[in-house]
């Protein structure tokens, strides 16, 4: 797939507004449509746009300080993801978010330092140089819901920006498996050690540029010992006494709730 210059006449399935790590919606909560999509383009706000035609949608970026175009409301793309019942339309939103940082951040090659434009054959930005191909950024990472009988251990993140408890999730670093990443994270962050991982699904997190790999495993020894410098708390709860989880929408309370509607 490719990514393409938008054309005055377009009209896509979907369209997608960003204003840094927001997304543009209607007071009802829907995506601007084609033709509210060329008025964005077409004004000075925009400060870029594409499309992908294969996948039928088209993207734009408005300037940080610019006003948000009358009808339209600027809400986070975490709840978008939430409060989204489409599947596809989320999982496009985050692709065309990612693309748009990458478009955003690569504009010199970073072997030659020669400009950057898009590739013809990939989504990609190709050096008009040596032709070296940059591709979207992807980061993957794991997230492990761990259950000791009638209880699950939920952690609180420091860098988390809520009052919520969540699964232990983590990076994987290079030359480990998704597999061995989600066991070193249980035990760098809690001191647990676990068994019976079980793989459940993976998921698109566009913050910045994710790729989350769900799990469930039981636990096998160990007390709760916190990594200080990331963890703020973690306990054991109990399945019908759980703290504030996060929202719907995202993979860690798939994973939570999914346990405790058994």
């Amino acid at each position: 797939m490719a990514v393409h210059t938008l054309k005055n006449n377009f009209t896509f399935s979907r369209c997608f507004v960003f204003q840094d790590n927001n997304i543009l919606v209607t007071e009802k909560g829907e995506l601007p449509d084609s033709d509210a999509m060329r008025r964005i383009v077409s004004s000075d706000i925009t400060s870029d746009a594409f499309s992908e035609d294969e996948l039928s949608y088209a993207a734009a970026m408005i300037k940080s300080n610019a006003a948000i175009p009358e009808g339209f409301i600027a809400i986070p793309l975490r709840q978008f993801f939430w409060q989204n019942t489409i599947h596809e339309a989320e999982h496009l939103s985050a692709r065309a978010h990612s693309i748009l940082r990458l478009r955003e951040t690569y504009r010199f090659c970073p072997s030659c330092a020669a400009p950057l434009t898009d590739d013809e054959h990939f989504t990609a930005k190709v050096c008009t140089k040596c032709g070296s191909l940059l591709f979207p950024r992807i980061e993957p990472a794991v997230i492990v819901l761990v259950r000791n009988e009638n209880k699950i251990l939920l952690v609180k993140s420091k860098s988390s920006s809520g009052n919520f408890f969540s699964c232990v999730a983590g990076f994987v670093e290079l030359g480990e498996s998704i597999e061995e990443a989600a066991v070193r994270e249980v035990n760098e962050e809690t001191g647990i050690k676990i068994k019976n991982l079980k793989y459940k699904k993976s998921r698109p997190w566009p913050f910045p540029d994710q790729l989350m790999f769900a799990f469930t495993a039981e636990y096998e020894s160990g007390e709760i010992i916190m990594q200080e410098e990331e963890i703020e708390d973690a306990g054991w709860f109990p399945l019908d006494s759980l703290p504030e989880t996060p929202k719907p929408g995202s993979v860690a309370y798939e994973l939570i709730h999914g346990i405790t509607e058994e």
